[in-house]
C-alpha cells in the first residue's frame, strides 16, 4: 500500500507533484464536484436522463489523469471519468451536451486522443488492450490507461482483455477504481479475492494497491506504470481503493443497502478535503484563492450548459445517425417516417 498523504492532510515523504500540479488537480476535483451537483439537478428537473456522479472518486480520477499527456496518450473511460476526460481536452460544452441528449454536440474533437464513455460494464477492456497493441505496432508510442469498477473485474472482457495485453505486452495501464460497490452488490458478495490487483499476476505483469482517496500515491503509482510501459515494460494493473460516497447513479437510491454509518466514515477520507489541508499548509491554497476558483467553475459550467440549451434539438430522425454507414430500407423507411411525423401539420 503506498500512502503519501494522510487523512488529515500530512505529507508521508516527498510529494511527487509539483505546486503547480497539486492547484490545477485540486481546481479540477473542485470542478467534477460542482458539475456532480448541476447535472444531478437537471436530471431531477428531467432534463438530463441519468447520471453517476463521482463523489468520493476523484483523486482516484484525476490522480492518475494528470500521470498521463494529453498530446501522447490515450484514454479509455467508464461511465464515471469525466474529470479525466476534460483534463485530457475534451470540453466541457461536449460533456454536458453528452448527457442533455446532444450527440452531434457531443463528439468528441478530431486530436483529442479519447474514446468514449461506456456504459456496458467491462467493454471498454478489449478495446484499451486493442487500442495499446496498435500503439505498439505502429510504434506510435505513448500508453493506453482505460479506466473500469470492481464489477468489471469479474467479467470475462476484464480476463481476455488482460490475457491479451499480457501476451503482447502491450502499453496499457489498467486502472481499477474499486468503490467497495457494484452498483448494489459489495466487493465481498461478488469476490472471495482480498485483493484484486493480484489478478495480474495471473497474466504475466505487476499489479499495484494503492490508496485511491490518497492524490499523489494514485499519481506516482500512475507515473511508475506509464514509465514502464513507454519503455517496453508492457502492462500494469492499479487498484485504487476508493469509496463512492454518492449514489451509482440518479436512478439508484443506496440507502436501500448501505448503512449510513459507512457513508459517513467514508466522508472523513474525503479526497478534496485532504488535498485541500495539504495544499493550505504549503501556502498555495487558501479561502481566497478557492472562492474565486469556485466563481470561474461556476461561470464554465453556465456557459457549457447554455451553449448546449441554445443548440437545435436533435430531433426523432437522429436516432438512426451514426449508427450506420448506410441505412437499409427498412431502416430508410422508419427515418422517413420520423421525419414527417415531425413536421407541422
Amino acid at each position: 500500500m503506498i500512502e503519501l498523504l494522510g487523512v488529515d492532510g500530512t505529507v508521508r515523504g516527498t510529494s511527487p507533484m509539483t505546486s503547480k500540479q497539486v492547484v490545477d488537480a485540486l481546481r479540477l476535483m473542485l470542478l467534477s464536484r460542482a458539475v456532480d451537483d448541476r447535472l444531478i439537478k437537471l436530471q431531477r428537473m428531467g432534463r438530463v436522463g441519468v447520471y453517476g456522479p463521482v463523489h468520493g472518486q476523484e483523486a482516484a480520477v484525476i490522480g492518475s489523469a494528470m500521470a498521463l499527456d494529453p498530446h501522447r496518450d490515450w484514454i479509455v473511460p467508464a461511465s464515471r471519468e469525466h474529470p479525466a476526460m476534460l483534463r485530457h481536452g475534451l470540453p466541457l460544452m461536449n460533456m454536458f451536451a453528452t448527457y442533455m441528449g446532444n450527440f452531434d454536440a457531443a463528439a468528441i474533437p478530431d486530436g483529442v486522443r479519447l474514446l468514449p464513455r461506456q456504459q456496458a460494464i467491462g467493454a471498454q477492456l478489449p478495446h484499451a488492450a486493442g487500442l495499446a497493441w496498435a500503439l505498439k505496432l505502429r510504434r506510435a508510442g505513448g500508453v493506453v490507461a482505460v479506466y473500469f469498477g470492481e464489477g468489471a473485474s469479474s467479467e470475462g472482457d476484464f480476463h481476455e482483455a488482460s490475457n491479451l495485453a499480457g501476451v503482447m505486452r502491450v502499453p496499457l495501464v489498467m486502472l481499477l477504481i474499486n468503490n467497495h460497490y457494484a452498483i448494489s452488490t459489495p466487493v465481498h458478495r461478488q469476490t472471495a479475492a482480498t485483493e484484486l490487483a493480484a489478478r495480474a499476476d495471473g497474466y504475466g505483469f505487476p499489479g499495484f494497491v494503492v490508496d485511491g482517496n490518497d492524490l499523489f500515491a494514485v499519481y506516482a503509482t500512475t507515473l511508475d506504470a506509464v514509465n514502464r510501459a513507454l519503455s517496453g515494460g508492457g502492462p500494469t494493473l492499479i487498484e485504487c481503493r476508493t469509496y463512492r460516497i454518492g449514489f451509482h447513479n440518479t436512478s439508484d437510491n443506496p440507502k436501500e443497502y448501505r448503512d449510513p454509518a459507512e457513508v459517513d466514515e467514508a466522508e472523513q477520507r474525503d479526497p478534496i478535503e485532504r488535498v485541500r489541508r495539504f495544499a493550505t499548509r504549503e501556502g498555495i491554497w487558501s479561502a481566497a484563492i478557492e472562492s474565486a476558483a469556485l466563481d470561474e467553475i461556476r461561470s464554465q459550467i453556465e456557459t457549457a450548459q447554455r451553449q448546449v440549451e441554445e443548440l437545435p434539438r436533435p430531433g426523432a430522425a437522429a436516432i438512426f445517425e451514426h449508427v450506420y454507414e448506410q441505412l437499409s430500407p427498412r431502416l430508410e423507411q422508419q427515418k422517413a417516417e420520423a421525419l414527417d411525423d415531425a413536421r407541422p401539420s
